[in-house]
């Protein structure tokens, strides 16, 4: 795969069109966007319609405004707020002095270019060719001028130049390789279940601060910035809780509005981790305006994914707002927690709710571990609560409260709870 870097700042123009009137500040996430995949935002505009334009998006009108526009300010590139049909797509570079590549394109380009692990580059080239592949048609102006930049980055110029039977090889030969990648993650997923602790998964809007409330749980150094897409790779670590037993704490990419369905599919494999986590932390920025459409927005990723699983509310960055505000989130979001990653406030309870829902059902009991499997003891400790411990001649007997998967795995140890005089620890 060759990666084509431009060092210099594309000069770029956004276009959106919206049925409702809106502002610049609508073209926000589009602007950042941008930003992130190294472009220089020198216009913004839009058109209001009741939907895209068939064949060219804008109306003719516009499209010639535009075309004179791109001359006049000598833009490198258009940026449009929505997904380009072929059709639309082979219009626009036709009518346009400049490239052209949509709301889609712009999303992968900043994928490919956060995407480090073999996995992540794998999936982020099979979503782009997967999308590319039906609009080859669309690319032919617009190939005869590539010299790298925003849009192309990835499987490089010669993928794109090639004939489609050899793009449906490469996608197949990129499947098979993320599905044996499935394969690995999917037996140190098993790896996991034998240590039998329960597991919590980050999820929420990109940009929400789930790898700065990562960092501040386990006291990892994940990469943490204050960018879109800042980090794509799932990364697993373990949470001490407060009563010192311990639980997974899983950090998965980002979620926006209108995400390609085809980097979705192609980020399935990564995202299982959602499907075999006990409980999600949706990550909440409360610090936007928008912040109920961003919780819509996740929602409509995980209805996608068909996730169903027990979802605590974490509102993040609670040092921007006032108390006020704080408490009337609670009361409009039963049970859920309001905290600030950056400053700790509200950490405590977000561990103490974890610390609830994670370990839900417990059940006591008492076992005789021999010392020959004192490697159990390991286990024991890290994932049930030890109420009394005696160590006596034939191995150590504990009674511990823990959840009912720490209890199954310890039945063949089983005693009646009555079977000793516990003396204090």
């Amino acid at each position: 795969m060759s990666i084509v870097i431009n060092d210099a700042p594309e000069k770029t123009i956004l276009v959106k069109v919206s049925p409702r009137n809106i502002e610049a500040e609508d073209m926000d996430e589009l602007a950042a966007l941008a930003h992130t995949a190294g472009a220089e935002v020198i216009h913004r505009t839009w058109q209001h319609l009741p939907h895209p334009h068939r064949n060219s998006y804008v109306g003719s009108g516009k499209l010639e405004e535009l075309a004179a526009l791109c001359a006049e300010l000598s833009c490198d590139l258009v940026i449009f707020d929505d997904a380009l049909s072929p059709t639309q797509l082979g219009t626009l570079n036709d009518a346009l002095p400049c490239r052209v590549i949509d709301r889609n394109q712009l999303i992968l380009d900043v994928f490919a270019q956060r995407a480090l692990s073999r996995e992540g580059r794998l999936q982020v080239e099979l979503a782009q060719l997967t999308y590319l592949l039906p609009r080859l048609v669309g690319q032919g102006k617009v190939l005869s001028r590539l010299g790298g930049g925003i849009g192309t980055r990835g499987p490089g110029e010669s993928k794109l130049e090639t004939d489609r039977r050899h793009l449906r090889r490469r996608i197949s030969a990129l499947r098979e390789e993320i599905d044996e990648l499935r394969q690995q993650r999917l037996v140190q997923r098993q790896g996991r279940k034998r240590d039998s602790l329960p597991h919590a998964a980050l999820v929420g809007y990109t940009n929400a601060g789930k790898s700065t409330l990562m960092n501040a749980l386990t006291g990892s150094d994940l990469l943490a910035e204050d960018k879109l897409f800042a980090t794509l790779d799932t990364t697993t670590r373990r949470l001490r809780l407060l009563d010192g037993r311990f639980a997974l704490l899983s950090d998965t990419v980002g979620f926006m509005r209108n995400l390609p369905t085809n980097l979705i599919a192609a980020f399935r494999a990564t995202l299982e981790e959602l499907q075999e986590a006990d409980l999600l932390l949706h990550v909440v920025d409360i610090s936007r305006d928008d912040y109920q459409e961003q919780i819509a927005a996740v929602h409509v990723v995980l209805d996608e994914l068909e996730i169903e699983r027990s979802v605590l509310m974490v509102f993040n960055k609670n040092d921007i707002l006032e108390g006020a505000a704080a408490n009337l989130l609670q009361n409009d979001y039963p049970g859920s927690v309001v905290v600030s990653a950056l400053t700790g406030d509200g950490l405590p309870t977000l561990l103490q709710r974890m610390q609830e829902l994670l370990y839900a059902a417990l059940t006591r009991y008492v076992v005789l571990i021999p010392y020959s499997e004192s490697h159990l003891l390991e286990p024991i400790y890290a994932q049930g609560k030890v109420l009394h411990r005696f160590d006596g001649a034939e191995g150590t007997t504990l009674e511990i409260e823990s959840e009912t998967h720490l209890a199954n795995r310890l039945n063949p140890y089983r005693l009646p709870e009555d079977a000793l005089k516990w003396q204090p620890l």
